[in-house]
């Protein structure tokens, strides 16, 4: 007499069907599967990513390795493009630096600061203050009375200012403050000994403008404009006496 199974009996011994992850399991632990059944590669068909037609694994995977090979090509144009662009504002940087060390009269420094930016990093309109100069300084353009407030809020600026024209009242410093869409406003700090914590106190203000709106934004990066101000502001420091 035979004794039917019982449904908890089957449920035990049942095999588990094989799901897509057991698949893929399989073939990356068995590297020489397609070596045994070469045919395979031929013979399964995918559907192209550049139309409906059915094209073979090997001629996808060629597909897949041309377009990985594509994608490293354009990362390298663009690191290499970054890299050019780079030695040009290093180089542009450099030639700023040495019209300031080759400025021997301290009181034409700020205006050929103003006047070597806008040479020398294309922007349109530049334009500076520096207050707390000494005496024989007071009657300078450059050391027009500014203001308690704008003072104030150089002094707050822990890095450089970039971004839209928000009616600043530095704007009002420029030759033709009605074309700046976007601006870059770089407190002057006093240099402070090496390895002193945080910087020295706020006693100018550098303002570079563009008619661009994207010229100046709040995503750009500040350590190139923060570089330029710590060597304005060291040559600038023999206008304080």
């Amino acid at each position: 007499m035979t004794v039917p199974s019982s449904p908890a009996s089957d449920s035990a011994t049942a095999v588990p069907p094989i799901t897509e992850d057991d698949i893929a399991h399989f073939l990356a632990n068995t590297p020489d599967f397609f070596e045994r059944h070469a045919e395979l590669l031929a013979e399964v068909q995918l559907t192209s990513p550049h139309g409906s037609r059915a094209v073979s694994l090997q001629e996808r995977q060629a597909t897949m390795l041309r377009e990985k090979i594509k994608g490293l090509e354009h990362r390298i144009m663009e690191m290499v493009r970054h890299g050019h662009e780079n030695t040009l504002i290093a180089d542009r940087f450099q030639r700023w630096a040495l019209e300031l060390v080759a400025t021997r009269d301290a009181v034409a420094l700020p205006a050929r600061i103003v006047e070597q930016a806008q040479e020398q990093f294309l922007v349109p309109q530049a334009a500076i203050r520096v207050w707390d100069v000494a005496a024989a300084h007071a009657g300078a353009p450059f050391a027009q009375d500014v203001g308690a407030d704008l003072r104030t809020f150089a002094a707050s600026l822990g890095e450089p200012y970039c971004g839209p024209n928000r009616g600043f009242e530095a704007v009002q410093w420029l030759d033709r403050p009605a074309e700046a869409a976007s601006l870059a406003l770089l407190p002057l700090r006093a240099p402070v000994s090496t390895g002193a914590a945080g910087g020295g106190a706020v006693f100018g203000l550098l303002v570079l403008a563009s008619g661009e709106a994207g010229r100046f934004d709040t995503t750009m990066g500040t350590d190139f404009l923060q570089r330029m101000a710590a060597l304005a502001s060291a040559a600038l420091t023999r206008l304080q006496g």
